[in-house]
């Protein structure tokens, strides 16, 4: 079957590999679309970094080169032979976080921050491939009326979904995104699911606010805007009860502090390159916190399915699909570029 493997820094290649096949508790997908994620794009233009170069990792055993992509669904098409729940020609999305389930991360049920967790797609085989094999605690059936593409979006809009319920948000509250890519576009589905209504959205690049304009979203352009001063007088000084980080920058993560109210979090959703200095000050005078996020569990990938069910996901303008013989050319180089926004792979193509 043909695959994406990886094999080291901006060394990706599409090859003939073998087809998996499942042994006990596991399942066979015949994969539809796989998404290219920013830790994709962090793997191939500056890895490995989560991807084992030499050293095993302790669950899997895997090194390079590994077939990449953790965003993935499909549909079932074998089982092994004590699965009973889940059947041939079932429309499914992957949750991909490989867990010990022995540490005290697990069994206190966060094992998305397992002591030495792992990702299918990086610590071992992925979905970027026209078949993937996975253990059936990964598999999340879709509803008959949640096209079996939508599925691939269920990964990343799980992470924006858990990342908003740790700002601890009521219908009530006043909320500030900063990046409208693909996880602020998630934070602002997931905050209005969660029947937020007053949401503002922080982002430099026009066409990234023109894409979530068009779904619905009131936007701020930071380099014409001070951010804090017109959430101040938006709230009468209050401030906002949650702000998200999405954006991964030192500005955003300065702002957002100074834009929240006491007592209240910003909840760090983005990827850091290089160390930040935070500003301890505005944090100490008023009580604020700094949250760390870290993807998902099964408990966000259902609240996410539910969403689609309901038709709560749109698509248009901000997502795309692209054949696997052009996932460089066409995903990686033009997601960096910022020329796309969210770039589905499809292997069959």
């Amino acid at each position: 079957m043909k695959a994406a493997v990886y094999y080291g820094n901006r060394q990706l290649t599409i090859d003939d590999v073998p087809e998996p096949w499942p042994v006990t508790g596991e399942v066979k997908v015949k994969v539809s679309r796989n998404g290219i994620c920013g830790t994709d794009i962090h793997e191939y233009f500056d890895g490995p970094v989560l991807i084992p170069k030499t050293e095993p990792h302790p669950l899997t055993g895997k090194t390079l080169p590994v077939v990449i992509g953790h965003e993935f669904s499909g549909t079932v098409v074998e089982v092994g032979p004590d699965v009973t729940d889940i059947k041939e020609g079932d429309k499914v999305a992957i949750e991909p976080v490989i867990r010990c389930g022995m540490c005290r991360p697990c069994k206190s049920g966060y094992y998305n921050v397992c002591n030495c967790v792992g990702f299918q797609g990086l610590s071992s085989d992925g979905g970027m491939a026209e078949y993937a094999v996975v253990p059936r605690h990964m598999v999340h059936k879709l509803p008959d009326n949640v096209p079996v593409e939508m599925g691939a979006l269920v990964e990343p809009m799980a992470v924006a979904y858990h990342a908003a319920t740790l700002g601890e948000v009521t219908d009530q509250s006043r909320t500030l995104i900063f990046g409208a890519g693909p996880i602020g576009i998630g934070l602002w589905f997931a905050l209005r699911g969660m029947g937020v209504t007053e949401i503002d959205v922080v982002e430099p690049s026009p066409t990234r606010r023109q894409a979530i304009e068009g779904l619905g979203a009131r936007t701020i352009d930071p380099t014409s805007t001070d951010v804090p001063a017109f959430i101040a007088d938006k709230t009468n000084g209050e401030g906002v009860d949650a702000a998200y980080d999405a954006a991964g920058v030192p500005a955003a993560v300065a702002a957002g502090l100074k834009s929240l109210g006491e007592h209240r979090t910003l909840v760090s959703v983005a990827i850091y390159d290089k160390p930040m200095l935070t500003p301890l000050l505005d944090t100490v005078m008023r009580e604020r916190r700094i949250q760390g996020t870290l993807c998902y569990t099964s408990k966000d990938y259902k609240s996410v399915i539910d969403l689609m069910e309901r038709g709560h996901y749109k698509t248009t303008g901000w997502v795309e699909t692209v054949p696997l013989a052009n996932v460089v050319a066409e995903g990686f180089e033009e997601l960096r570029a910022g020329r796309k926004m969210k770039v589905l792979i499809d292997p069959a193509q």
